[in-house]
């Protein structure tokens, strides 16, 4: 118990600059308290000890603000930074060197008893405020940028932004990013948005098909026509 808590702390102080101490962070930090609190309750529930687990669990949010299901399976060394408004559905599995920040939603989609929440692999960061939804998993090593909506399978090592979410650069797992990753699931001029570079070469090929309808249309004129049809204005012969 002592060296996973020892870990737990550890992994706070390599994850975040703003932690200057193991006793600061065991004394400050709610991303801390609430894993302690879930150790105890996933313990109880997979006793089945279920009322007093969610009873736990519930008191864990009242103090932390961060709401885990006694039946979520937690890895090792699980960061929550910041953690307010964190929520982590009954069947989410979250595996070792997770990094979440505050607002982040491990949620469902369905009604179905079943698994209906997501998998979390090794060495994935979640920016703050997005949503994962749904019984798939997030490869290792992936990062969602904040506030995206995630409604499909996520593979290793991808970078996913956007309303619904979106990859935009699968990339390799890097051995130093398990210690320093960027935060929020981002990092500075990674995250273009699909969307603007798709409008952008869309106004770019209008731009060229327009010179080349320009081209045409003044070559037509320019080539020869016969007195009647170069009499006609050119825009009548659908040229600007």
């Amino acid at each position: 118990m002592f060296k996973t808590l020892r870990e737990d702390i550890d992994s706070v102080l390599a994850r975040d600059p703003a932690a200057r101490s193991r006793l600061e962070v065991l004394l400050c930090y709610p991303g801390l308290h609430a894993v302690l609190f879930h150790r105890l309750a996933h313990a109880l529930w997979s006793r089945g000890w279920r009322l007093t687990a969610r009873l736990i669990s519930q008191l864990s949010r009242f103090l932390t603000g961060i709401e885990i299901h006694p039946g979520a399976k937690i890895g090792r060394r699980l960061f929550i930074d910041h953690g307010m408004g964190v929520v982590i559905g009954e069947t989410a599995e979250i595996g070792d060197n997770v990094t979440l920040y505050q607002g982040v939603t491990l949620g469902g989609i369905s009604l179905d008893k079943g698994k209906r929440h997501p998998t979390i692999e090794d060495d994935v960061v979640i920016g703050a405020g997005a949503a994962v939804l749904g019984p798939f998993r997030v490869g290792r090593g992936a990062r969602i940028g904040s506030n995206a909506v995630v409604l499909r399978e996520v593979p290793p090592g991808a970078t996913m932004v956007g309303v619904p979410a979106r990859m935009v650069g699968p990339r390799p797992v890097r051995e130093r990013e398990r210690s320093a990753f960027p935060a929020y699931g981002t990092e500075p001029g990674e995250l273009p948005d699909p969307v603007v570079q798709a409008i952008e070469r869309l106004s770019a090929r209008i731009a060229e098909l327009e010179d080349r309808l320009e081209r045409l249309c003044g070559g037509h004129v320019e080539g020869g026509t016969d007195a009647a049809d170069a009499a006609v204005p050119r825009r009548a012969r659908g040229c600007s």
